[in-house]
């Protein structure tokens, strides 16, 4: 079966730096998907994208080593098993807030005798490999998002759940939830509080930690603090930005002289 590269990176001690797609295109995806990117996230839940949209942007991904994550939009067996079944080799699942929640991702994302997940691994085959049902147990990768006063509550309950490989922090719902300011960097004492720990309790669990970040600073100093899966925005905010700097300078630029002088 290919090799999952964010594994091995893991297993190294090293930090995944992932891409963010919420545009449905797959010339943006593969465009992404050549610049160096470890991991790219192709999201579901809140991007502009569909089904059929995100098996084109998994083939485009699949021209490259990057490694092909899908945010699904809720926990639900049949996203998450189609998910699967079209190439991705990670999935991360939002508002995982308990135990029982837990344990339903992992059984919903394996297949027997670990999990309940259906076969039918149609596109999966040809990204993974003829030996994709006997490997796919020990390559795919689960996340679980911890975004929820609930979710926090019950960590280290849903940190316990065999099965489970990594936890993904969404700051934003997280620190609305604590009552704080939704950003995704310069977050409100009580949620940095929150965080750390969670941090913490992941690493004394043995499970990998990931978070969402807006700026290189902020994603750094996250792997400083002990995550191994930094994601440093996305296409719509970059293509956004690159087009601001750019009209930025031309607007600021000094008006072209005057030519209708006869002189």
């Amino acid at each position: 079966m290919r090799e999952n590269r964010l594994r091995t990176l893991w297993k190294s001690g090293g930090a995944a730096v992932n891409g963010w797609l919420a545009i449905a295109n797959s010339f943006s995806a593969e465009t992404m998907a050549h610049q160096g990117w470890d991991t790219l996230t192709i999201d579901l839940q809140h991007g502009v994208i569909d089904y059929p949209a995100m098996v084109g942007m998994l083939q485009a991904i699949s021209t490259t080593d990057t490694v092909p994550v899908v945010r699904v939009p809720w926990l639900e067996p049949g996203i998450l098993m189609k998910t699967l079944d079209a190439g991705a080799y990670a999935v991360i699942c939002p508002m995982v807030n308990t135990r029982e929640d837990a344990r339903k991702l992992v059984a919903w994302t394996h297949y027997a005798p670990r999990g309940t997940r259906s076969f039918g691994p149609v596109r999966a085959l040809l990204y993974g490999g003829a030996d994709y049902p006997q490997q796919a147990n020990d390559t795919i990768v689960t996340f679980a998002m911890i975004e929820t006063a609930q979710a926090l509550e019950n960590l280290d309950d849903i940190l316990s759940v065999e099965g489970l490989d990594a936890i993904y922090v969404g700051p934003s719902d997280l620190s609305l939830a604590l009552g704080c300011r939704p950003v995704f960097d310069d977050v409100d004492p009580k949620a940095a509080e929150a965080i750390a720990h969670i941090a913490e309790r992941a690493k004394a669990h043995g499970i990998v930690a990931g978070i969402h970040n807006g700026t290189p600073e902020g994603a750094l100093a996250r792997i400083a603090q002990g995550f191994q899966f930094v994601t440093v925005s996305s296409d719509a905010r970059l293509m956004a930005a690159g087009a601001q700097q750019v009209m930025a300078k031309m607007r600021a630029a000094p008006p072209p002289a005057d030519s209708s002088s006869t002189y």
